[in-house]
């Protein structure tokens, strides 16, 4: 139990009804969780507003509110707290209720549209495989050093996150890395949470259903950076024009890294194949199983980090040499036909134009490159047609498909997506709304050496239609799908 007044240190208080030495257990902001001696907060969210469920909270047992408006009628005994912004008052209020948990570690975070999982869960891996106690809060998993949790959202509520990183220090981690969304900062998810660094990855088209304009959308990750500490670092990828932006008012010790430009620290692809890359950065040759040019930037990120974290540097190059893939992120396989599959979660135009392009860097053109794609419903819809355009663009043969398709009609979905394809690629595509079908008919198309690539879900093990969620994992399907297929 902790005494209101605690929990509400540093938060910004408009005005408080009752008082606050009333004893607290238990801190939640879904109404439905509430029982005896609770703590309600009340959120305005995407689709429900708490306010409209006070009352409900305070009948299940709530004792404090912590809201943006008053309600009308108040309750004795309750203690009412007025704040701006509820959302900011909860993540302050969780990182209280939880003892600070992220001032007892090294926490940093690694925010951009794509790439933020490769190097948050590539940081865990290195961390662990120097011998040090780590957690990862990512859309993958989260780990709390070597015990594995499901994760829901690329960046978890405030509460979630306080009481994750509480359960690392009860653990004695001594390093987290944890991935920012947009959604997250925007939210204020990451209020009250001590950074000991920030990466940048880069920005491209995503989230502008959210978002409105890519302008806010990358304004909204640059507030990461701008309530970044003195202490802390602040490393982002200047080949990406917005790199610079993130820096411009940050208090945090700036670095930069690049592969075209000036950065301190610099890479170059010395040989890029499908066994993996051989970089050379700054002054060091380093060979990783890793693919790609984007993940040589993922590389650079990694390494920059380690050695900005106290590693030196000569194990910091051995322990890149040993990282693998993280599921979903090109991961691939070869079938006895000699066929190769590639899983990739490439969902947004830039992510899927890297992965066509690094494919195409590496083959012989002599194969075909057969492209499985889709796009999420609910989401941005201005971005499917690019998807289109790209994959029939940098693809021999396409096969468009569902995706998750959520509340919205598949085919509607698939029209959005055609209308990008010029006209000298029509003869390339093919639709087929039924996933599995539409993988089961590149497995039949291919022929020995050639290359399928599977996009858009990559790690995820469903798909999300009509509000359900059904079993469905691209790596294990086309997998099932090859063993049968006999050339």
């Amino acid at each position: 139990m902790m005494v209101l007044k605690d929990i509400l240190y540093r938060v910004t208080i408009n005005a408080v009804v009752g008082s606050t030495g009333i004893g607290i257990n238990a801190v939640d902001f879904d109404s439905r969780k509430i029982s005896d001696g609770h703590l309600f907060v009340a959120i305005r969210g995407h689709i429900a507003d708490g306010h409209h469920f006070i009352d409900v909270a305070i009948k299940n047992g709530a004792l404090g509110v912590v809201c943006e408006v008053l309600p009308e009628n108040l309750i004795d005994g309750i203690t009412y707290v007025e704040v701006d912004n509820s959302s900011r008052a909860l993540a302050i209020i969780g990182a209280n209720y939880y003892g600070a948990p992220s001032e007892n570690l090294k926490l940093v975070g690694v925010t951009g549209t794509n790439g933020k999982t490769t190097v948050a869960s590539l940081l865990y891996q290195l961390f662990k495989k120097a011998g040090y106690k780590v957690g990862l809060l990512s859309t993958v998993k989260i780990m709390v050093d070597n015990t594995e949790y499901e994760a829901t959202h690329t960046t978890p509520d405030s509460l979630t996150i306080n009481r994750y990183l509480k359960a690392m220090n009860d653990v004695g981690v001594e390093f987290c890395f944890m991935e920012v969304s947009s959604h997250g900062i925007h939210q204020c998810r990451t209020e009250g949470l001590h950074f000991e660094g920030g990466i940048f990855t880069n920005l491209s088209h995503d989230h502008l259903d959210y978002h409105n304009t890519f302008a806010e959308y990358r304004d909204v990750k640059k507030v990461f950076f701008d309530g970044l500490s003195e202490k802390a670092f602040a490393l982002v990828n200047v080949d990406d024009k917005n790199g610079l932006v993130m820096l411009q008012n940050t208090k945090a010790r700036k670095f930069t890294y690049a592969l075209k430009g000036y950065a301190d620290y610099k890479a170059q692809i010395l040989e890029n194949q499908f066994s993996g890359l051989l970089l050379k950065v700054n002054d060091s040759e380093v060979w990783t199983r890793l693919i790609g040019d984007f993940n040589a930037y993922n590389v650079l990120a990694i390494y920059a980090t380690a050695e900005l974290l106290g590693l030196e540097k000569v194990e910091v190059l051995r322990l890149v040499s040993e990282l693998d893939n993280v599921s979903g992120r090109f991961q691939y396989l070869i079938s006895d036909e000699k066929i190769t599959a590639i899983i990739d979660y490439a969902h947004t135009p830039d992510a899927l134009k890297n992965v066509l392009e690094t494919i195409n860097s590496i083959r012989t053109k002599n194969e075909e490159l057969i492209t499985v794609v889709g796009c999420g419903g609910d989401r941005d819809k201005t971005k499917r047609p690019k998807m289109g355009n790209i994959a029939s663009a940098l693809s021999t043969k396409v096969i468009f498909t569902s995706d998750n398709p959520r509340s919205e009609v598949p085919e509607d979905i698939l029209n959005d997506i055609e209308k990008g394809v010029e006209p000298l690629n029509y003869k390339k595509t093919l639709t087929i709304v039924d996933r599995k079908q539409a993988i089961k008919t590149a497995c039949q198309l291919a022929r020995p050496n050639d290359i399928i690539l599977i996009a858009g879900k990559g790690h995820e093990t469903y798909q999300e239609i009509k509000g359900k969620r059904f079993d469905f994992d691209d790596y294990k399907i086309v997998k099932e799908f090859l063993k049968q297929i006999q050339k």
